[in-house]
């Protein structure tokens, strides 16, 4: 299959907002992965003498298939950096590139090295060797066509969450799971069964393979819209998705949460925060922990004594 990069260069005086608004615009578009050219980039002394060197210019560049959709896709983005030069004063240039899906899928790993999300959990790319520290909890992960490396921020942030609120024994639901990162996370941490959804088949098989890497010996898998299927009911449910897909789940989730429950959910950036917490009120939660990191917002919630009374009482 071939697939076409859409590199965005880009000048602005907030870099990091520029990044996060141009990788957010991909997010919307059916792509399969996003990679970030950061200047500023430093690689750690001890990768090698084989690491990447820092880009010359800031990029963002988004892949997605070659398919009769692919030109409205392109207009789609163009015209949303458009939009962006006239509202946040971010001047971009994009070039289209088309490549075969293994070039792609080969091509984005000398991005990708070891990273310590938490104080304890290292995120290792399962090509690369990592020095395993006491206490280290390891997430092996090769996302191959999937989401999920683990060192965006919302996945960090996701991780940092599932560490702080996930309980021994927990029932854990992943929505929109990408390469399963968030479940081996989940596992790893205690929880009692890890299930995960995504409507992508592709990235249920990658998942799946992430899983048994790392020895995972109980989870359950499903191709699917989202939690369409779910017949049980869940002690922590994540969601690093797009705001807007967060905001259509609510209903679902908080049919598939138990009473005492939380959700987590991110893919937020900052300008969309009071809009997505504005939406869990709406449907009967209220936030316990709020984390940004670079322009980038996850959030805890359970839902309301109010809201969990009418849930029991059908």
């Amino acid at each position: 299959m071939k697939w076409i990069a859409a590199k965005v260069t880009f000048d602005s005086p907030d870099r990091m907002l520029a990044t996060d608004l141009i990788a957010d615009v991909f997010y919307t578009l059916n792509l399969k992965g996003v990679v970030v050219d950061d200047p500023d980039m430093d690689p750690e002394q001890d990768w090698g003498e084989d690491a990447l060197r820092p880009p010359e210019t800031p990029a963002v560049t988004g892949y997605f298939a070659d398919s009769p959709d692919a030109a409205e896709s392109c207009r789609v983005l163009e015209r949303a950096l458009g939009r962006l030069e006239r509202t946040a004063g971010i001047t971009a240039r994009v070039e289209y590139t088309r490549i075969d899906e293994q070039d792609w899928a080969e091509a984005w790993k000398e991005y990708f090295w070891p990273e310590k999300i938490t104080a304890t959990i290292v995120v290792k790319p399962s090509w690369r060797e990592y020095a395993a520290e006491p206490g280290d909890l390891i997430l092996e992960i090769d996302p191959g066509m999937a989401f999920g490396t683990g060192t965006h921020p919302t996945t960090a942030l996701c991780i940092r969450m599932i560490q702080s609120h996930l309980k021994p024994g927990d029932a854990f639901l992943d929505v929109g799971t990408g390469s399963g990162i968030l479940m081996i996370a989940a596992a790893k941490l205690g929880a009692g069964k890890v299930c995960g959804v995504d409507n992508d088949e592709v990235a249920v098989t990658v998942a799946g393979k992430n899983l048994a890497a790392n020895h995972i010996p109980h989870f359950s898998l499903s191709a699917g819209n989202l939690v369409d299927g779910q017949d049980q009911r869940f002690d922590l449910v994540t969601a690093n998705i797009l705001a807007e897909v967060i905001l259509e789940l609510l209903p679902d989730v908080a049919a598939v949460l138990s009473p005492q429950g939380r959700f987590i959910c991110s893919g937020i950036i900052t300008a969309k925060k009071e809009t997505v917490l504005s939406g869990l009120h709406e449907r009967g939660f209220e936030e316990i922990e709020v984390l940004e990191k670079e322009g980038w917002v996850a959030i805890a919630a359970r839902q309301t004594d109010d809201c969990r009374q009418r849930s029991a009482d059908g």
